[in-house]
């Protein structure tokens, strides 16, 4: 059942959901980008088997905070040695000032990320638009 735009509101703390794709079983932690909240995050990166980073591509001015949270993420102990693929969701491109997936990824220096398969898609979380093809890959990523 896809969510309905009333029914979406921001993370708080976190949560976790699981879900099947494919042939695979997906445990996801949503963990809050808000700042209180990242020392949370490496709690679970041990036991995580690929990252998947959702950017607000409509919210310029976050975009730097963005980065840094991926590079402080990418660089952790517990990640930087490890192959585990990256992909990330330029999400809310329906609203009219959303950067392009080629703008994010630009602005995140992505192409500087060169010891982890990643790949970025265009989404629209609510109408459930790219999330499809990011899942794909990833699990052509997690599969070999």
């Amino acid at each position: 059942m896809q969510a309905q735009a009333q029914d979406i509101v921001p993370t708080i703390g976190f949560n976790i959901e699981k879900f099947k794709c494919s042939s695979m079983s997906f445990t996801v932690f949503d963990m809050s980008g808000q700042s209180r909240y990242r020392n949370l995050w490496e709690h679970y990166y041990k036991e995580g088997h690929a990252i998947i980073f959702v950017i607000d591509s409509g919210d310029k001015l976050r975009m730097v905070v963005a980065k840094e949270e991926l590079d402080t993420l990418l660089n952790h102990q517990d990640i930087r040695s490890r192959k585990m693929p990256v992909l990330l969701f330029a999400n809310k491109m329906d609203l009219r000032d959303a950067m392009s997936s080629v703008k994010v990824s630009q602005m995140l220096c992505l192409e500087n990320i060169k010891d982890k398969p990643w790949h970025i898609c265009a989404s629209n979380a609510i109408k459930g638009e790219g999330l499809q093809e990011g899942l794909d890959w990833l699990h052509e990523q997690i599969a070999q």
